[in-house]
């Protein structure tokens, strides 16, 4: 389903600016680290595909010692989760927070490489059409993305609803040659995984009682995979 367009959103989107990286258009081409548009330096994660930032300033809030970049292509959505944390940064220790507006596959030629702890992929689209396959989020070629992005040792932390879309991704991190250290096929019944915060599609789908697929990965930057 498409989302209505916000009324007012340029102006909304404004109103929260300070939350809001703009990478400089009149510099195509210049990789940035992360890093600068935080006061204080700290490891930096990546959300992408934030949705309407509840995942995000949730993280925030109870990670004062990272920063937090979390990325949304849809402008409209963007705008409820940059409210979302202007309307929270009371409950966070930190200026660890930005919004970023941009599609997955502009990252490399946005940030500087090997500058990301770690990337949170949070219930992304399946693209379940076979035909779209390079579409999903954990396709190999934007795994090979995701490689450049992450520090040595960064991790990728995956959570979806759906299964078919999950078991085409552990194939594609075995592809990719990346190391899966946790894996559950029912992330809420699972005990052995902790700190997990709750995404607003996660909520729901938990409350009609369908399980969650997790896995975390991790990636080596001298190791590279198959990218047929």
């Amino acid at each position: 389903m498409r989302m209505r367009r916000k009324k007012h959103g340029p102006e909304r989107i404004a109103a929260c600016s300070e939350y809001l990286i703009c990478p400089d258009k009149d510099m195509p081409g210049v990789l940035h680290d992360p890093s600068e548009w935080f006061p204080d330096r700290r490891p930096v994660f990546l959300e992408i595909g934030c949705g309407k930032g509840g995942f995000a300033s949730s993280y925030a809030a109870s990670h004062p010692e990272c920063n937090l970049i979390a990325v949304e292509r849809v402008p409209d959505v963007a705008c409820l989760a940059l409210e979302k944390a202007k309307a929270g940064r009371g409950e966070r220790q930190s200026d660890n927070l930005r919004i970023l507006i941009a599609n997955a596959q502009d990252l490399t030629r946005l940030f500087c490489e090997h500058s990301f702890a770690g990337i949170f992929l949070n219930f992304s689209d399946p693209w379940p059409k076979k035909g779209y396959a390079k579409r999903r989020l954990t396709h190999r070629l934007f795994l090979e993305q995701y490689r450049r992005l992450l520090s040595d040792h960064g991790l990728l932390y995956f959570k979806t609803d759906n299964e078919p879309l999950f078991d085409f991704s552990l194939e594609e991190f075995a592809a990719a040659g990346l190391s899966v250290e946790q894996i559950s096929r029912d992330l809420h019944e699972d005990t052995s995984i902790k700190d997990n915060i709750m995404t607003e599609y996660e909520s729901n789908f938990v409350s009609q009682g369908k399980p969650i697929f997790y896995a975390k990965v991790r990636f080596e930057k001298d190791h590279a995979g198959t990218t047929d």
